[in-house]
């Protein structure tokens, strides 16, 4: 916990970051021994603002479609003659949670070899080799997923919208906001969106940076998934103006590797993919494609956690040097470091996620007036990572109780650790900086390259793993 004797964390009182190149502004402000040191009141670690606007500050209000997408997508589900639409989407979304990633082919052997020895143990019930080869191949079926690559039909394209439509728009969005608050200055042109489906990042990324972007590509294989996108753009009909101008839509990616783009993001299609091979060529593709920014987004499940993590690890350690654009990539966001992932090298491996509060899009089943939306995502940036803020990541809803706080934090030397801080021992600026904050925020704290702090294993921050 924090309060282990002979912590020497230095709390600082750093403004946040306005440029990605400058050398940050801090001093101390307090050395969180228990006992042994005060909070020094007078520095300017808030300046004029309150404790609930401290710099780490990073979560949204609860998210809303702009009306026009919303208009649009219930002017398409009236216009059409689908039955049991509701029943659609609740079976499309338990889909999508529930799936897993496909077997490798390597994997999927090294199954087949275990089994035949289990059953060659007993050479009395399979003499013939027909009869073993058929017993493999029977507990296989049995004991392995069948993953299914989704063909997006016409109408099933419309049930992806209802189901999926404004809980992604929501985690984008979320996406976002994190470069905004982190590099204000920060103003893209060009955006192109790989897997874009219904378009909901395109409405995101306009609604974040409108009054910049100039140029949108969206690439999805699906030919009717283009259509529907356009349709909404274009408030439920094939003509008319569209409401955010300069999209472009088409089904490959550009063929030139001197085409880049100022922010690249694939959200939701990396599960899509069948293998690792195709993962890891998609990857390599969209980095080099990327100028700023890279975001990856995945559902909040063991399985989407892991396939960010191979990506980010890809990324990061990757050789291939674009010829156009030589710059290293490093993890500007969630986590604060380039080592491996505490949660899955814990004992127990659970997903890093977190989660965004949104308005639903009031279609006729919607009984709730807001949801939660659960994802995984890491920023991958361009640049070196003295560029980024290092502070220690909330990976898990904060716990307030009487006079002292529970943070499960993701720190820079790569540990989580499980902190409990109070005023009395703590300060009071710290305590309240820390009360105030919400799961995903960045706690302002430096912390020692080698922590005192003993290790806690992680939990599941909603008490239950979605993943089937």
């Amino acid at each position: 916990m924090a309060t282990a004797r002979g912590l020497r964390h230095l709390l600082t009182c750093s403004r946040w970051r306005r440029g990605r190149g400058e050398a940050p502004q801090s001093r101390a402000l307090a050395a969180v021994v228990p006992g042994v040191s005060q909070v020094d009141n007078n520095s300017d670690f808030l300046g004029k603002r309150p404790h609930r606007r401290h710099p780490g500050i990073l979560h949204l209000p609860c998210v809303e479609v702009p009306p026009a997408l919303a208009a649009a997508a219930q002017f398409l589900l009236l216009g059409d003659s689908m039955s049991n639409v509701e029943k659609q989407v609740q079976a499309l979304t338990n889909y999508l949670w529930s799936r897993r990633l496909p077997v490798e082919p390597e994997e999927l052997q090294r199954r087949a070899v275990h089994l035949e020895e289990k059953f060659l143990e007993n050479p009395d019930l399979f003499q013939v080799e027909e009869k073993l080869r058929e017993a493999v191949l029977q507990a296989l079926r049995k004991t392995t997923y069948h993953w299914q690559e989704l063909s997006y039909s016409e109408s099933l394209s419309l049930v992806y919208m209802a189901a999926r439509l404004d809980g992604g728009f929501a985690a984008v969005s979320r996406a976002f906001h994190e470069i905004r608050a982190r590099v204000p200055e920060f103003q893209p042109q060009t955006l192109m969106d790989f897997g874009s489906g219904t378009g909901s990042v395109t409405w995101a990324a306009h609604s974040a940076w409108g009054q910049s972007l100039r140029e949108y590509m969206c690439v999805d294989s699906s030919a009717a998934m283009l259509v529907l996108a356009e349709k909404l753009l274009k408030g439920g009909s094939e003509s008319g103006e569209p409401y955010v101008p300069g999209v472009f839509f088409r089904q490959f990616l550009p063929v030139s590797p001197k085409v880049q783009f100022d922010v690249v993001v694939s959200a939701f299609s990396l599960s899509e993919l069948p293998s690792k091979a195709d993962r890891t060529e998609l990857v390599q593709t969209l980095w080099r494609k990327t100028s700023h920014f890279l975001i990856l987004v995945e559902n909040g499940t063991k399985a989407g956690h892991c396939l960010l993590m191979d990506a980010r690890d890809l990324v990061l350690k990757g050789k291939e040097k674009s010829p156009s654009d030589p710059r290293p990539g490093f993890v500007f966001a969630p986590c604060p470091h380039e080592l491996p992932c505490p949660q899955l090298t814990a004992s127990k491996p659970l997903a890093c996620s977190f989660s965004q509060a949104y308005h639903c899009i009031p279609f006729s089943w919607n009984k709730k007036k807001q949801k939660e939306e659960k994802f995984s995502m890491v920023i991958l940036a361009r640049g070196s990572p003295e560029e980024a803020n290092r502070w220690p990541r909330i990976t898990q809803p904060v716990l307030k109780r009487p006079r002292h706080v529970h943070c499960h934090l993701c720190c820079p030397d790569g540990h989580m650790q499980h902190a409990v801080i109070t005023a009395r021992q703590h300060g009071r600026d710290l305590y309240r900086c820390a009360r105030v904050s919400s799961w995903g925020d960045l706690l302002p704290v430096i912390t020692p390259s080698e922590s005192e702090l003993p290790l806690s294993p992680p939990e599941d921050p909603l008490g239950v793993d979605k993943e089937a």
